[in-house]
Parts: C-alpha cells; structure tokens; sequence
C-alpha cells in the first residue's frame, strides 16, 4: 500500500516543494547514472557524501548530515521518496510559508540522521536518501491535517484497487512499520533505515507542534474539519470513446469539515459512482 495522490492540492505554488524535488533528481542524475555500473565506486562516493555513523560519532565531518539526504541509491528509491514529498510537502509549505518549510526540512532531515546515529553509532554502513526530512513533512501532516483524503494504491496478488482513506489511517499504518521493521531488523547487515525514518517523522510533529498549538490546536481541527483550509477536489474515472484507457479527471467539490474522524466506511473509493448526494457526498 502507498499514496499515490491528496484530495488537497495547495492553491499556492509549492516552490520549496519543487525546488526540492529538481534538486534531489539533478543530484541524482549528475552521479549515478555514471556510477551506477561500478560498484566500488558507488560505495566511495556514498561514503564520502552519505552518513556514516561510526565517522561522525568519532569527531568526523558533521557535512554529510545535509548532503546525505540529496542523495538516494536508485531509481525506485528516488521516486518513492519524491511522490511522498510531492504529496505531503505542498499543503506543509502552504502552511508554514517558503523558508519555515524550508528550514523545517532541513531540521527534520538532520533529526532523522541523529535517530540513525543514536540507534547505531558505530555502524560503518553509509546512509543516503531523502526519506528522513520527508518523514518529518509526513509527521506534521499528521499533526495538523489529519482527516486529510489520501488516495492509496493497494496491490495484492493480481488485484489492484485504489482506496481513498484519511490522513491518519496511512501515516499511522506508515509510522507503524517502520517502527515494527526497526525493532526486528538486524543494524549489522545495513538496508533501510527504519530508525531514521522513525526520528524524522517524531521530529516533523515536534516541530509542527508550535505551529499547530497558534492555530488554536484542536480549535484548528474543529473548523477546518482536521483538513487543508482549502477546498478538495475529486477524482473521477471516465472512460474514453475508442480507448481502454481511462481517464482521471481532477474537479473541485465543497468540503465535509465536521466529517467524523473515524468515517472510513463512507469515503467512496477512487471512481466509485455515488449516491444522491449528502452531507458527505463532495458532489455538487
């Protein structure tokens, strides 16, 4: 199960969240495309760049806690991370405004290299990716806009559906994981670093905290229905005259703010044809 899209697109330009996004994919093209096939190599240029735990624990460079997290070990790896980003970092960026949610970034990627650190610091694998600052955009997401709609791709077998469920179900499930992933993962034999991603999600709610508590805290909740303060959109399947390949149409749709928090049951699936419309609905 991943995200593949929000109900909740900013109505501002989300240039940090664009910014980032060009810049990790330039970074990425710059080296490993030429690296990729020489191993030895790779490893040099992520052990110079990435974080290393037993370096920077024995007084090394504090550098790599920054250039680490513009790096990533391959395509899937990159583009994972920057659809997360794309989805949750936008309605941060609206929030926080351009250089908080720059910085929040920032503070949240070095977060999660502590939480690396801190659970292994003698370890002599490099670590590399975006994942830990985007863990913390996906943190304050939680905090703030919890009833958010997420579009999630679930893949089972041969079976491929789209579900649309809150915010809080997939971060939670999310946070869930990597925690569970963490405690049963053997440090030594490296892989992905669930600790990282754990510290950087807890620190992107700690740092969301202030800004959540100015807007009145669980007041904010009550009038934007724990959603972006902008209206939603919907996603309607259609299909094409002379194709088999549908087509996904975006529209805007009023928003169901005192929508209760648990209400999975009634948020119709991706494509799902309604009923007459209610206070739910979305239609207009």
């Amino acid at each position: 199960m991943f995200p593949i899209r929000d109900h909740n697109p900013s109505d501002r330009t989300p240039f940090v969240t664009w910014a980032l996004i060009v810049a990790n994919v330039a970074i990425f093209l710059a080296y490993f495309p030429a690296l990729s096939g020489n191993e030895a190599e790779l490893g040099t240029f992520f052990r110079e760049w990435g974080l290393v735990p037993g370096e920077v624990t024995n007084g090394g460079s504090l550098r790599p806690l920054v250039t680490s997290m513009f790096l990533h070990g391959g395509w899937m790896h990159l583009i994972g991370n920057m659809l997360f980003l794309y989805i949750f970092g936008d309605n941060i960026e609206d929030l926080m405004g351009h250089l908080g949610f720059a910085l929040f970034y920032l503070a949240s990627g070095i977060a999660a290299a502590a939480g690396q650190i801190l659970a292994d610091p003698g370890s002599p694998i490099p670590m590399v990716g975006a994942s830990g600052a985007i863990a913390g955009v996906m943190g304050g997401y939680l905090l703030i806009f919890p009833r958010a709609r997420i579009d999630v791709l679930v893949i089972l077998v041969v079976i491929i559906k789209v579900f649309t469920i809150p915010a809080w179900l997939m971060l939670g499930l999310w946070f869930g994981l990597q925690l569970v992933n963490g405690l049963s993962m053997d440090l030594v034999g490296g892989g992905v670093a669930y600790w990282a991603h754990a510290g950087g999600f807890l620190a992107g709610v700690i740092l969301a905290l202030p800004i959540w508590l100015r807007r009145g805290g669980t007041q904010y909740w009550a009038v934007h229905g724990g959603k972006p303060p902008h209206e939603e959109v919907e996603y309607r399947v259609e299909r094409r005259d002379r194709s088999p390949i549908p087509r996904v149409r975006r529209v805007r749709s009023p928003r169901g703010a005192d929508r209760p928090l648990a209400d999975i049951a009634r948020v119709p699936r991706a494509g799902q044809r309604r009923g007459p419309r209610g206070p739910w609905s979305g239609g207009r």
